[in-house]
């Protein structure tokens, strides 16, 4: 599985990059492949507040629908319009193509509970 170390994970198999403005937020390698063929993707539209461990959104696939879950509390300020119509992209690049939202963050310090690469693939691989 592809674990990128730059990125931080939850124990629900998001990941989060930091960048300006807030953070990026996506499903890991980990999870489209449990999923399977990604054929849908329900994301909040921007100005949504959304709470960390709360479930924001949905990924179809072949096999079953899954939540997505909020990684941290905050506003979502941007959306990936693409995955409408390119929802495997989600399967084909997880860490790229295929990112979710971006979230302005209410509190930084929610970033300290996150995991880090090597933490997310002891999870995975136990």
């Amino acid at each position: 599985m592809n674990v990128p170390d730059d990125l931080l994970y939850s124990s629900d198999h998001e990941w989060i990059q930091q960048i300006d403005g807030g953070v990026r937020i996506g499903i890991t390698d980990y999870a489209q492949d449990a999923l399977g063929d990604v054929v849908y993707v329900a994301i909040p539209p921007v100005g949504t507040q959304v709470a960390a461990g709360d479930s924001f959104g949905e990924v179809e696939s072949t096999k079953s629908v899954s939540d997505v879950y909020a990684p941290v509390t905050g506003v979502v300020t941007q959306v990936n319009a693409e995955l409408a119509a390119d929802p495997g992209a989600l399967n084909t690049d997880p860490y790229g193509a295929g990112w979710l939202c971006v979230i302005e963050l209410s509190a930084a310090d929610e970033l300290d509970s996150l995991l880090d690469a090597n933490a997310y693939r002891s999870l995975i691989e136990g």
